[in-house]
């Protein structure tokens, strides 16, 4: 069930970030970080669980700057 969770949020962020929302989209991929921590705990993968919060922890990292406007970046070549 935690699975189909993860799944339905990573689709939901997907579509957020299509529609320009990136702040809204990373806060949604990070609840669906948390979602496939627990499935790594619950299969016992030990190297899933370590890796997926590292992730989880850059992810919050770069959500962060982002929020408080020192992460700027942009995809237009000139600025």
């Amino acid at each position: 069930m935690v699975a189909a969770i993860g799944g339905i949020l990573i689709t939901i962020g997907a579509a957020l970030i299509m529609r320009g929302l990136i702040y809204i989209a990373a806060l949604v991929y990070l609840i669906a970080d948390v979602c496939w921590m627990i499935v790594a705990y619950q299969t016992s993968n030990l190297f899933g669980i370590v890796t997926i919060t590292i992730g989880t922890i850059f992810g919050f990292i770069a959500f962060m700057k982002m929020h408080s406007g020192r992460f700027y970046k942009t995809i237009i070549k000139g600025d």
